[in-house]
């Protein structure tokens, strides 16, 4: 099975993106990565712009899921809000194709990409150079995007595996059910 995950860091003037596909059992290949500069003097315009720009990669790339960074807010109130608009335009473009939209917390990104949930900007743009065998350190905005993608690509795959991997139940008589332990550190079930 292969998947196809667009990534998107939102704003309301530069909204990154990135698409990365896994193969089965294959490690993750970065197709496209880029930002999406909205240049347009009032917020309807850019929002307008960002909804076409967000159709046309999906129409041209076909993603099967989508997976986008929540909103934080931090001092200002007003870029929030203007942060909000944003995803809720890109999740709207990206609805009529009926894609599944995933949403991450920027720490949980972080986390998942570097191994702290404060890590900085260059920090993303080195480990996701390095998780997708990049030449160069993508831009700022592409590689948070990236590392959106890569954080889905990590979480549901750890999802499938701790599924795979959970102890069945076991019925005695029609009374009690009992779980098997799963030890992680080792791999192995225990009784």
């Amino acid at each position: 099975m292969t998947r196809r995950i667009l990534g998107i860091d939102p704003g309301s003037r530069l909204t990154g993106f990135g698409i990365i596909e896994q193969r089965e059992k294959q490690q993750p290949v970065c197709l496209l990565g880029g930002c999406i500069r909205l240049e347009a003097p009032d917020m309807p315009s850019r929002l307008g712009r960002l909804f076409a720009e967000i159709q046309d990669i999906v129409k041209i790339y076909k993603p099967t899921e989508l997976a986008i960074e929540q909103v934080f807010v931090h001092k200002n109130v007003q870029s929030a809000l203007k942060l909000g608009q944003a995803r809720g335009v890109v999740i709207a473009a990206v609805m009529s194709s009926n894609l599944p939209v995933f949403e991450y917390a920027p720490r949980a990104i972080k986390q998942a990409i570097v191994g702290k949930g404060s890590a900085d900007k260059i920090q993303i743009q080195h480990m996701v150079q390095i998780l997708l065998a990049l030449n160069a350190k993508p831009q700022a905005d592409a590689a948070d995007a990236l590392a959106v993608a890569l954080c889905h690509l990590n979480t549901v795959s750890e999802m499938h595996f701790f599924k795979s991997h959970l102890p069945q139940k076991r019925q005695r008589g029609k009374r009690s059910i009992q779980w098997k332990q799963y030890d992680r550190t080792t791999s192995r079930n225990t009784d």
